[in-house]
């Protein structure tokens, strides 16, 4: 199969055409054309599909819920453009995330039809500071290497959002990170000098950026101020409601391979209304996701409106929004095949018009059933 275009890549864009054989990229072809002009005269964009590493639900289904809702989530978030995703816990008693985790296996290991890439899980909770829940439910508890192992031999745990100043846990961030698996700080009120230890310790990145963390203040720079001062990575929400686009900007100046996320919950692709989100529900309306209290609590964001949102409101030149939104996740998950349109990658490949509305999406090859605006 061949696809033509303008070919976006992290260093700019191509005039060109793709090809697609077994599942994968087998030839990029074309000439350099100026970034600001891809998609003139009708040519559609082709760009690497999109990563995300924190995926509550989708579609009205719940990660939490077992069963088949992550496969029901992985096929929603596909018609979005997102092509590999984390499957994202909640706080909650240790065995509901273990029945959780036992539905979440098989899917890590093999694809369903018609859905993304679930790589593994990202578990956010519950070895957080439970006096910055956000909206995680309140069952948060200290972390024992030998627990989060076993809950790790359910399920690929690729990801874990831990609160560094909880006592014992920066011990941890070490033999966590020889387990292969990735420390985040999130949810957590522990001050910059608390930041600054675990990334020494070995942490890998913070957990939605600005969000459930001590913030920056210039006398008490918190956990922002050592994101902003020290990280290499970090993910952060791109929904213009989670974090001002001002604050956006800065952290995007400060932060080299900052990726974005959408931390959406069961009413992402969805009308207005209830949802679930583990053990709470959620409303959907005016574009947000909130407790009855009036809590942020995740969102209904997807991928696709995630890079437009770089794009059009914060004026990030498309080969940069697109990093942002699969490149620089990748990369921060050791994966070298994904994320990136050459030549032996998998053809995860999402197409768009130059509003960057979505035309087509490929995963590993497989043409997605997308709903195309008229």
């Amino acid at each position: 199969m061949r696809l033509e275009g303008d070919i976006v890549t992290p260093q700019g864009v191509i005039t060109g055409y793709l090809d697609i054989a077994d599942g994968r990229v087998a030839t990029v072809a074309g000439s350099p054309v100026d970034a600001a002009r891809a998609g003139e005269g009708g040519r559609p964009l082709l760009l690497p599909g999109f990563i995300d590493t924190h995926v509550h639900g989708g579609g009205g289904r719940d990660t939490m819920e077992g069963g088949d809702a992550i496969a029901a989530i992985a096929r929603r978030h596909a018609r979005h453009g997102t092509t590999a995703l984390l499957a994202t816990t909640m706080t909650a008693p240790v065995g509901e995330i273990e029945a959780a985790l036992k539905a979440l296996g098989p899917v890590c290991r093999e694809r369903g039809p018609q859905a993304a890439r679930v790589l593994g899980v990202h578990l956010e909770g519950p070895y957080i500071n439970p006096g910055r829940l956000g909206a995680q439910p309140a069952h948060a508890i200290p972390a024992l290497l030998d627990d989060v192992l076993r809950l790790n031999a359910i399920a690929p745990i690729k990801v874990l959002t831990l609160a560094p100043e909880v006592p014992g846990h920066l011990a941890l961030i070490g033999p966590l990170r020889d387990a292969g698996i990735r420390v985040q700080i999130g949810h957590s009120n522990g001050s910059y000098d608390d930041g600054l230890a675990a990334l020494k310790a070995g942490a890998a990145g913070f957990t939605h950026l600005f969000n459930a963390m001590s913030g920056l203040h210039h006398r008490e720079p918190g956990m922002v101020g050592a994101a902003l001062a020290h990280a290499r990575h970090a993910e952060l929400i791109p929904d213009l409601l989670h974090v001002h686009p001002g604050a956006i900007r800065a952290a995007l100046r400060c932060i080299p391979d900052l990726f974005c996320v959408t931390d959406s919950t069961a009413a992402a692709g969805m009308p207005d209304g209830d949802y679930r989100l583990g053990e709470h529900t959620v409303r959907k309306c005016m574009g947000g996701v909130r407790l009855a209290d009036g809590t942020l609590a995740g969102s209904a964001l997807t991928m696709d409106q995630a890079l437009r949102n770089l794009v059009q409101a914060l004026g990030l030149p498309l080969p940069e929004a697109s990093r942002r939104v699969s490149t620089a996740a990748a990369d921060y998950l050791g994966l070298t095949d994904r994320g990136r349109l050459i030549e032996g990658a998998w053809a995860d490949v999402v197409v768009m018009d130059a509003g960057l509305e979505l035309r087509r999406v490929f995963v590993e090859g497989e043409e997605i059933d997308v709903i195309v605006d008229a």
